[in-house]
């Protein structure tokens, strides 16, 4: 038999305004039927909240609803929390506790973390601090079967909650909030986290809490600021919703994903401080494309005779297919335009692009015809980790981090185009978020994460249309092609303000160059990657 839902009420700052806050609560209740419970985030009590409280301390009045609400958030109103480690403080007024998980006689399992981010140590009464975040956690995740908690408490919001999600509007999410509170949701993984302190209302869509094609699906979480009681702008401090217990629940009915799902914005946040993330989709190039070509004096190469000892190359290697008419791409082509070629290895060769973002955005491509990296044979692919390395090395260099895409749909020769971008313009957080935010806003497009030591042919088998974005620290996202799929899209994202700021540049086709200027620009590109190309190495 399905268990009843919890019909329960969440509610932003009080700061003393019991009388309003109880009479909303009391005109719902009319309205609406009984609630099971009311939660209070933020600040409960005011700076004049004397008068209305004796009332009720004293027992002259009584909450119309069993109330839960968390510690002081400043030192001056502590004194209406004689017991730290939680207590009754009226008749239906109860106060939590400093952090710890209350639980239910249905079920339902709250964890609450009190007060304010500490900013020294020992940690005030009224703030918590690293220590008491990682305690809360490990008390929590050394439980047998953990898989989160039905509802999180906190005062402040936690920082970054709007990466990959809808606007917080006037809210600055990357600077406001705490970083302990992100820390403690992604870890949590409550399905509702209420929050308060910034006087305003922000419901955030849906996010996961695991990593497609990499972890077994998970229920999601919604984060939901609520503003202040009573405040004049009328913006929403109380809300209402049913809930049934985590663990009375199908657990197919659990993990539904909702339509609206983004990503979990604090698992980004926490492993973009050790690496970064990155992505990219792409758009067709007909016969005259972005391409490159290389003089006949390029320096000393490797024989094109590489022994490779050793190594642990498939029996049958895949041979380089023909192409169906002229390709632009296959080196030996007539058509490749071979000024714009400035590396040449045994398998692959680097080429400045034709109409680039930047005059150092350039493609690496196999010599032979080969559609995408899910169709390169074994040493080919390993020939492409190469040039990767020596471009990460050779751009870090010059204070940039690197970008690259391969869009293979409606494209028959593979071509993963690599974009530099400055380190102190671009974080790669900034990166990620502009590649999700484009996919999933107007285009409705998602983009996977994909693990980072996992190979496209994991994902994609030879044939398969897709969009893949990998970052130089080898976080990678991917999409499935199963429609149509707009052709500028890696360009149009990595050409937007919020990047390179140079829109005008996101058709290669309208950003024409004289072939004297593409010349001179592959010349110096081939003259400062020459320390780094690995083909001219003895």
């Amino acid at each position: 038999m399905a268990a009843s839902p919890l019909r329960v009420l969440a509610c932003g700052d009080v700061e003393g305004r019991l009388e309003a806050l109880f009479g909303r609560v009391k005109a719902i209740q009319g309205k609406s039927g009984r609630f099971d419970m009311l939660l209070c985030v933020g600040n409960f009590f005011g700076s004049t909240s004397e008068t209305e409280w004796a009332e009720y301390h004293t027992g002259a009045k009584k909450a119309p609803i069993p109330t839960y609400l968390l510690g002081a958030n400043g030192p001056e109103t502590l004194s209406y929390f004689p017991d730290i480690s939680g207590c009754e403080l009226a008749e239906n007024i109860t106060y939590l506790g400093r952090r710890g998980l209350y639980s239910g006689a249905s079920g339902l399992q709250i964890a609450y973390l009190s007060g304010t981010e500490a900013q020294q140590e020992p940690a005030p009464a009224y703030s918590f601090s690293a220590k008491d975040v990682a305690e809360l956690k490990t008390s929590l995740l050394s439980t047998p079967n953990f898989k989160g908690v039905d509802i999180l408490l906190t005062s402040p919001w936690p920082r970054g909650a709007e990466t990959f999600g809808n606007s917080a509007g006037e809210i600055d999410t990357k600077k406001c909030g705490s970083k302990l509170v992100s820390d403690l949701a992604a870890s949590l993984k409550p399905r509702y986290h209420f929050a308060a302190l910034e006087k305003a209302y922000y419901e955030r869509l849906p996010y996961r809490n695991h990593t497609v094609l990499k972890e077994t699906p998970q229920h999601v979480s919604r984060f939901i600021a609520l503003a202040d009681v009573g405040n004049a702008g009328k913006k929403k401090y109380l809300y209402a919703f049913s809930i049934v217990p985590m663990s009375m629940m199908d657990p197919a009915e659990l993990v539904k994903q909702p339509q609206d799902v983004t990503e979990n914005p604090y698992r980004k946040l926490q492993k973009v401080a050790q690496k970064s993330r990155t992505l990219l989709p792409a758009e067709e190039e007909p016969a005259c494309q972005f391409f490159f070509d290389l003089k006949k004096h390029q320096g000393k190469k490797r024989p094109s005779q590489e022994k490779q000892r050793g190594t642990s190359q498939p029996k049958q290697a895949r041979k380089p297919s023909q192409p169906p008419g002229p390709c632009w791409f296959c080196l030996a082509s007539p058509e490749v335009e071979k000024h714009l070629v400035v590396s040449i290895g045994t398998h692959c060769y680097l080429a400045l692009a034709k109409g680039g973002l930047l005059p150092d955005h350039v493609l690496i491509l196999p010599i032979g015809h080969y559609q995408s990296v899910a169709d390169l044979p074994f040493r080919c692919g390993r020939e492409v980790t190469k040039y990767k390395s020596a471009l990460k090395e050779f751009f870090r260099s010059k204070g940039k981090r690197y970008v690259l895409f391969e869009r293979n749909y409606k494209s028959h020769h593979l071509q993963l185009q690599v974009v530099p971008v400055p380190l102190d313009q671009c974080t790669p957080e900034d990166i990620y978020e502009s590649f999700i935010a484009q996919a999933t806003g107007r285009l409705q497009i998602e983009l996977l994460e994909i693990p980072e030591h996992s190979d496209i042919k994991q994902v994609a088998q030879p044939g398969t249309p897709y969009f893949y974005v990998e970052l130089d620290t080898g976080e990678k996202l991917f999409h499935r092609v199963r429609g149509r799929f707009p052709l500028h899209f890696g360009r149009e994202v990595l050409a937007s303000e919020a990047l390179l700021a140079v829109p005008q540049r996101t058709d290669w086709r309208q950003c024409p160059t004289e072939r004297t200027e593409e010349e001179a620009q592959a010349c110096a590109f081939r003259r400062e990657f020459q320390p780094f190309d690995f083909g001219l190495r003895s």
